[in-house]
């Protein structure tokens, strides 16, 4: 396999000996004076542990950890600390599935039910929430394909348990919009997906990410199945609600493209490289993973607000690529993707065409409320839709 030729290359990263870093609008800070603002900004947003990596020219050129793993234990967080990735496992499992697409595996534009043997609410699941059977009847689920899937257009939830009247396990899925025609964040989409490409493939999910990515990146704290390893015996990092109380660890025992990824700055770090380095896919297929396939015009991404339509992100035309939202600034596109969940809060941005990028992990459920003035001082990022996010400052 080709892609394990680039193993050797990634096995070490190590930060330039730059003490500046530059920002997209060619403005630079002293290493050190960042240090000290990120410093500032924990405590002020009260946010219990930090990692931060900075890319300038596709290299890295910072990369420091803040505060602790667990604030019960004041386990100290480093660059190898594991944690809970979220959604950052999309951007990872939409790589992956545009390898497949260059190697000519899997068509953007086929749809998925194509490649099944039977009908998709046909096909038994060990876990009722992880079927199809609900789509019995509604044959839309016979036009989602590949694309609609990676650029969040394939009409279905973001999880079907996340119902309007609250969480509830036995929540039934159904479509929201017809596919390919508007957007809508879903991790069913990405489940669908990474149901039918394990299918065609003949292997899971967490064996073909090994394969193709974190092995040859030399992830080797990286994986798809997120459950407390004795050989990693507290390296793993823990989550803290907005009062700063420590959140119990929750595995995720079975590997899911939308959000089960465990892995650490270091690592995250190498895929970030790869990326911007154009080491994973060809640069025909990362201009396509870059491309806007759909505009976005919600006031917010989630809740009530993603229902209310607004002209407020036009000027940097927000959208969503394939795996990743775009953004337009003067210095060329953004592409970025999150990373939330109760207790874990992370953000990734990256300017290819100014070669800079920036990879924030948190263990803090008061973290995004720094994020926007972090991405300003770090690398001059003011584009990011932090209202459309709801990162709200910690001091408004």
């Amino acid at each position: 396999m080709k892609f394990l030729t680039i193993l050797f290359s990634f096995l070490i990263i190590g930060c330039t000996s730059v003490s500046k870093i530059e920002r997209i609008d060619g403005a630079k800070i002293e290493k050190t004076e960042l240090t000290g603002k990120i410093k500032s900004l924990i405590e002020s947003a009260k946010v219990q542990g930090l990692a931060v990596s900075i890319f300038n020219s596709n290299e890295l050129v910072y990369q420091k950890s803040f505060g602790f793993k667990n604030s019960s234990t004041k386990d100290t967080l480093d660059i190898n600390s594991i944690f809970y990735g979220a959604s950052l496992s999309k951007a990872v499992f939409s790589l992956l599935v545009m390898q497949l697409v260059e190697e000519g595996k899997i068509n953007l534009d086929t749809p998925l039910q194509s490649y099944l043997d039977k009908p998709l609410p046909e096909y038994e699941f060990n876990r009722n929430w992880r079927g199809y059977l609900d789509l019995n009847g509604d044959n839309r689920y016979e036009k989602i394909t590949a694309r609609m899937c990676l650029s969040h257009t394939a009409g279905l939830p973001n999880w079907r348990f996340l119902t309007k009247n609250g969480f509830n396990i036995n929540g039934k899925l159904s479509f929201l919009h017809n596919p390919g025609k508007q957007y809508s964040y879903s991790g069913e989409g990405l489940s669908l997906l990474q149901f039918v490409v394990e299918k065609v493939m003949g292997k899971g999910l967490e064996e073909m990410a090994q394969e193709r990515i974190f092995m040859p990146l030399g992830m080797d704290r990286t994986s798809y199945i997120y459950v407390l390893q004795e050989k990693f015996k507290n390296q793993y990092v823990y989550g803290h609600d907005k009062n700063q109380n420590v959140i119990p660890f929750d595995e995720a025992d079975e590997a899911g493209a939308a959000g089960s990824l465990g892995t650490t700055l270091s690592d995250y770090s190498k895929f970030i490289r790869a990326l911007l380095k154009h080491k994973l896919v060809d640069k025909t297929i990362f201009d396509e993973l870059f491309t806007q396939q759909i505009s976005i015009n919600s006031k917010q991404q989630f809740g009530p607000d993603a229902l209310i339509e607004t002209d407020e992100n036009m000027d940097i035309n927000l959208g969503y690529g394939l795996g990743w939202g775009l953004l337009e600034s003067p210095y060329g596109y953004g592409a970025f993707k999150e990373g939330h969940a109760e207790g874990f809060q992370h953000y990734s941005i990256i300017f290819p065409e100014k070669e800079i990028g920036i990879l924030i992990l948190s263990n803090s459920d008061n973290a995004e409320s720094m994020f926007k003035e972090l991405l300003e001082i770090s690398i001059g990022d003011i584009y990011t839709p932090w209202k459309w996010e709801n990162y709200i400052p910690y001091n408004q």
